[in-house]
């Protein structure tokens, strides 16, 4: 059932509050927590260095065993070479091109109403509109069909911070908010992972921060003994 306009204003009004505020918390903390992040990555600098190398060489090792291995296999009388599973090519459905069809016809759309170019009398305009093309661009190229669709329908709306031009009756819009539910929907997702860092933790519980230094320090040299170890040659 389709709300009244007022009705519907003042949904969409509430999502976008919502979406501001969980955009401010994840802010506030990105702006603590990766600052400390970074002080105690500088602090162990030449650990993480060191065990990155000896973990590359750990690798390259472990491969060349491996392929030793065959070779030597190889060699044996009752050896028969491995044929494998070969992996059957998939074939497109009707449903996946006509999917393909609409996701590029929703793009090049909505693309249409709000590129850059058609505000460049505009600055204030061109500015908002550089910021939902750029999250168009990220949404047909990396999102769900689904996504794409209520991200055109937020576009159509009259909701978006770029008032478009007059818009042709023939285009269809399906109803709006679902692009909101779904951006409150993955900065939760994002705010929830950033307060269960393990870094976040130390940030908040311990009386100094800092201290944490000594326990990766004391992992990464019991690593890199480890590495050592395997990684030695005879």
């Amino acid at each position: 059932m389709n709300l009244p306009i007022e009705k519907k204003s003042e949904s969409i009004s509430k999502l976008e509050e919502v979406i501001k505020t969980l955009e401010l918390e994840i802010t506030e903390i990105e702006h603590k927590l990766f600052p400390f992040e970074q002080s105690l990555r500088n602090a162990i600098a030449d650990l993480l260095v060191e065990e990155r190398e000896l973990t590359i060489l750990y690798k390259k090792q472990k491969k060349a065993k491996k392929l030793k291995r065959l070779a030597q296999k190889r060699k044996g009388k009752n050896y028969k070479e491995s044929i494998g599973i070969i992996p059957l090519k998939k074939k497109t459905t009707e449903k996946e091109i006509e999917t393909l069809r609409e996701r590029k016809r929703l793009y090049k759309e909505a693309m249409l109403f709000v590129h850059p170019d058609k505000f460049s009398m505009e600055e204030n305009e061109q500015e908002k509109a550089n910021e939902i093309t750029t999250k168009l661009i990220e949404i047909y190229r990396l999102g769900t069909f689904e996504e794409l669709q209520n991200y055109h329908a937020h576009i159509f709306s009259g909701n978006t911070v770029v008032k478009l031009k007059e818009i042709p009756s023939k285009i269809q819009v399906r109803a709006d908010n679902e692009y909101l539910k779904q951006e409150i929907e993955r900065l939760k997702i994002q705010l929830k992972t950033l307060l269960e860092k393990y870094t976040y933790k130390v940030l908040t519980t311990y009386k100094k921060p800092m201290s944490f230094v000594d326990e990766l320090t004391a992992y990464y040299n019991d690593r890199i003994f480890k590495l050592k170890k395997r990684t030695r040659t005879k």
